[in-house]
């Protein structure tokens, strides 16, 4: 496909005012991400077909628990403590994003080696399969790409060249050090991501 897909159709038991707990990797702490994206964003907004995400929303999708009206109090604190377990020996994870690519629903920073994403992903899905059991575990597995996305295509059928052609001006990576992961509580009304934070889970025990 060579032609934008408006991002915010609803997906499957969403609706306005549902919220829903995930486990994302924020980056409010990776200030060459925010740098590059204030450069970029502005050149991809021009475009008529994106609209950037504001800097304290970027994120990397990692794994979902479930929509807050389904997961108990109890239930969310007992997944979280398990999560935070699980993670505690990864340590810091070396990674680097990009260069930035355009897919029908939006552009994005690939986040390489997906093998180290990977390996936080799953101690977080073995975290909730501690108290649910791994076949309660929502989402698959499998086809995971890690990616902190930059703006999302807001209209349909806009030709994907011209971004191409930016982005191709842009073709640098950026070095990260990821940390911890955090465990949210996400909206999407109003056009945009927007989330609370519940808990953080770092990847090095204290000691």
């Amino acid at each position: 496909m060579d032609e934008t897909r408006n991002h915010w159709w609803w997906r499957p038991g969403w609706h306005t005012g549902r919220s829903f707990y995930t486990w994302h990797i924020l980056v409010e702490d990776q200030p060459a991400i925010h740098e590059f994206a204030q450069q970029l964003q502005p050149e991809l907004e021009a475009t008529g077909a994106l609209g950037p995400i504001p800097l304290e929303w970027l994120h990397m999708t990692m794994q979902g628990i479930g929509f807050t009206n389904e997961v108990s109090d109890d239930t969310l604190n007992a997944i979280a403590a398990a999560v935070t377990e699980r993670v505690a020996s990864i340590g810091p994870v070396t990674v680097t994003l990009g260069p930035p690519v355009v897919d029908p629903e939006g552009v994005n920073l690939p986040v390489r080696p997906t093998e180290v994403v990977d390996t936080i992903r799953r101690a977080v899905r073995a975290g909730i399969a501690d108290i649910w059991g791994a076949d309660r575990v929502p989402e698959s597995e499998d086809g995971f790409v890690p990616h902190v996305s930059l703006a999302y295509s807001h209209t349909s059928g806009a030709s994907l060249t011209p971004i191409r052609e930016i982005l191709a001006r842009h073709a640098i990576t950026i070095p990260a050090v990821l940390t911890r992961a955090s465990l949210i509580d996400i909206n999407r009304d109003n056009g945009m991501y927007r989330w609370t934070l519940v808990r953080r889970a770092s990847f090095a025990a204290t000691t």
